[in-house]
This record gives C-alpha cells, sequence and structure tokens, in this order.
C-alpha cells in the first residue's frame, strides 16, 4: 500500500459536440475543479495534462498549454499520453509527484474536441504501428471491434441482444440525471433494437460517440488538505497502470493477434482482469468491499465484461448480474451512475478524470438525484491502447 492523497477538488466542462478548441473546455473544468476546492490557481504547486493528439501541435503539450490558458505562475509541469488511458496515467504522476514532495497542491486536466464518427489513426504509413495494421489490412474500426467482441460474449457465454440493450437502458436512466452528460434522454430496449445495425450484433445505442468534453481534479497532500480545512476529504488510495503479460490468448484491441502459449502457459487471468487485481491489491480491498464502480463502457458487452474483470462476479456471470439488478442503482454495486459512456461518448484524455470526478461526488455525498446511499468505496476501471492499465481505487 502507498499513502493517500486528497481529492480536494472536481470539475467538468459538460459533453457534447460544441464545435470550439479543447483548450476551452479544459480550462473550464480547471476553474470548476479549483472553485470546487477553494484553491487558488497561483497556490497549485504542479499542473499535469492529459493530451489529445489530434488536436494539433498544442495537444502535444497539454500541461504547460493550460497552464498558459490558467496564466503562468511557474508551477510545475508534465504532459502524459496513454489513448483512453491517459487520465489515469496523469492523475498517477500528481500522485507520484504529492508522494515524493515535489508539490502539495497538483491539478490534473484533461479535455478533447473529438473528430465527428469514429476515430482513426494519424496519417502516414506505420507497418510497425498495431493500430495502423487493424485499420489498413483487416479495416477493423472501433465499431468493428466491439461487434466481434460482443459475439464472442454471446458465442463463450450465452449473451443476448436483450442483455446488452439492458445496460443501455441502465446507462440511458443515470445519465439523464447528469448535468455534465452528452445524452440526457432516457430509452427503452426496444428503442435499442431498433436502432441501425452498426456492427452485428450491435445497433447505434449499443456503442459509445465521440464527445467534446473535460474533467479536472485538483489533489494534494494529506497535510495540506488538513491545513486547508478538509478533515475528511475523498482520498485515492490506489493507481493501477499495469501492462499485459505474456502470453496473451484472448484479442485485444488494437492487436490483430495472440501471443503464442505453445511453449509458455497463458498468464492466470486477462490483462484487464490484471488492471483491477492490482488496484485491488494496492489499495488492501476486494472486490467485496467495493460501493460503486465507473467501469469504460465503450460498448453495451464492454460493460457486461468489465463486471467479471472487477470480479464483481464469476467468468461469463456478467449479464446475470445485470439481469439481478446489481449493478443498478440500488443494487449491490452500482455501475456507471454517471451514465458512463453510453451517455457521455468518448473524450479520451478526460473519461478517466471523469469517472474519479463521479467516484469523488459520489463518496462525499453530492451526486443529487444519482446518489448512491452509503458509498465509500470507488473503483474505476479503463483500457488505453498498447497495453495501457487503467484503475482508480477512491474511498471515504
Amino acid at each position: 500500500m502507498t499513502a493517500e492523497v486528497a481529492v480536494l477538488g472536481a470539475g467538468m466542462h459538460p459533453w457534447g459536440k460544441w464545435g470550439r478548441g479543447f483548450v476551452e473546455y479544459g480550462v473550464a473544468a480547471a476553474r470548476a475543479a479549483l472553485a470546487d476546492a477553494g484553491v487558488d490557481w497561483r497556490d497549485v504547486g504542479s499542473i499535469v495534462g492529459a493530451d489529445t493528439v489530434r488536436g494539433g501541435y498544442p495537444g502535444y503539450v497539454a500541461g504547460a498549454t493550460f497552464a498558459k490558458a490558467l496564466g503562468w505562475q511557474g508551477a510545475r509541469v508534465a504532459s502524459v499520453y496513454a489513448a483512453c488511458a491517459s487520465g489515469a496515467q496523469a492523475i498517477n504522476t500528481a500522485r507520484t509527484q504529492i508522494l515524493a514532495g515535489m508539490a502539495d497542491v497538483v491539478l490534473v486536466v484533461g479535455a478533447d474536441a473529438a473528430p465527428k464518427g469514429f476515430f482513426r489513426p494519424a496519417g502516414g504509413d506505420r507497418p510497425d504501428d498495431p493500430d495502423w495494421l487493424r485499420f489498413r489490412v483487416l479495416g477493423a474500426t472501433n465499431p468493428a471491434y466491439f461487434g466481434l467482441y460482443a459475439r464472442r460474449r454471446m458465442a463463450v457465454h450465452g449473451d443476448t441482444l436483450e442483455d446488452f440493450a439492458q445496460v443501455k437502458v441502465k446507462n440511458a436512466a443515470a445519465g439523464a440525471l447528469n448535468a455534465n452528460a452528452r445524452y440526457r434522454k432516457t430509452v427503452t430496449a426496444e428503442e435499442v433494437a431498433a436502432s441501425a445495425v452498426v456492427a452485428d450484433p450491435l445497433r447505434l445505442l449499443d456503442i459509445c460517440a465521440t464527445s467534446d468534453g473535460a474533467a479536472a481534479l485538483v489533489l494534494s497532500s494529506m497535510e495540506f488538505a488538513r491545513r486547508h480545512g478538509a478533515a475528511d476529504p475523498v482520498r485515492i488510495r490506489a493507481v493501477s497502470t499495469v501492462t499485459p503479460t505474456y502470453p496473451t490468448t484472448v484479442l485485444d484491441l488494437p492487436d490483430i493477434a495472440t501471443d503464442s502459449a505453445a511453449v509458455v502457459a497463458p498468464a492466470d487471468g486477462t490483462f484487464r482482469a490484471s488492471i483491477a487485481r492490482a488496484a485491488y491489491e494496492e489499495a488492501g480491498i476486494g472486490p467485496e468491499d467495493i460501493s460503486l464502480a465507473e467501469v469504460y463502457d465503450l460498448s453495451t458487452a464492454l460493460e457486461l465484461q468489465w463486471y467479471e474483470d472487477l470480479e464483481l462476479c464469476g467468468e461469463g456471470e456478467g449479464a446475470k448480474l445485470l439481469r439481478d439488478g446489481v449493478t443498478a442503482p440500488g443494487g449491490r454495486v452500482p455501475v456507471n451512475t454517471s451514465g458512463g459512456l453510453a451517455s457521455f461518448g468518448e473524450a479520451v484524455p478526460a473519461q478517466a478524470i471523469a469517472q474519479v470526478c463521479e467516484v469523488t461526488w459520489q463518496l462525499r455525498g453530492t451526486a443529487g438525484a444519482r446518489q448512491i446511499e452509503g458509498a465509500r468505496v470507488g473503483v474505476t476501471a479503463n483500457q488505453g491502447l498498447f497495453g495501457h492499465g487503467s484503475s482508480v481505487v477512491a474511498v471515504r
């Protein structure tokens, strides 16, 4: 176990398609987080930016970009890129700086102005890049991968289209209560089934959109939090950023082939399962201690997989957990009380930070109509391309 850091402030810019630059969104989220923390920007000792690499040159230096936009004041700066895990990597960088005594207060910001449609690789020929290869050689867009994964769950575990639809129904109901969500409308299972097929068996309403948005956190040492008058803040107890273990036997985006297990026995569990396990071990808790979870629901089928990877149930039991209402508000472990990516869409550098924002508000008891009674321990689960783990455990 490592020492804890305090979450003094959380802020977001609403998700949507706003047609403006990511810096504007990030600054709005940062100012909201600073106001929530009651901390002046001039008192921030470091700023860590989660990068977007699609926004042109400024995206590559997101930390300094946000520092400049907020007003140069001499703070340390760092920028992190790990695809969808960028936010967790940024949180971990901030935590490391605090625990190393390099800064008492660190601002973490992630923001994006996403393209229309599905994500695709940057231009140019890169035959050594598995993400480029899966688009150019296989034509495997993200929705195609989501569809293949859904088919696998149907074949191996017996999941049904109705199970997938109920994930969307649950998350849309939560998103309808969230002022930061892009889609604030409940849907029915019939509406999911009637939406256009994008990548069989998944429909349009089974797959998350690409969005503009931002999220920010103000983290501090526990000593600073006490001096600041925060006697019982939400604390980050663990951050998992693990990589896969050779050999892997389950296809994972963007890789198009598994490692050979002919000589070496497969690892004990999948990559995604190892992400959560490392977080639990560092935090000194188990899945039985979790009050709520925010998971990476790129598709409805993938949310069911995360139930199993978080060890909320056994392998192949994710759909049953959903059917039994365990992951719904009022259930034993509500999942995606924010509405998830189903309601927000992907703003890649911001989404892992946004997950921690939701957990923070839930643990504080300030989530309004979405509030989960008695929430004490929250976990997030995410995954970035090329083997970037992403899980955060927060407690109160």
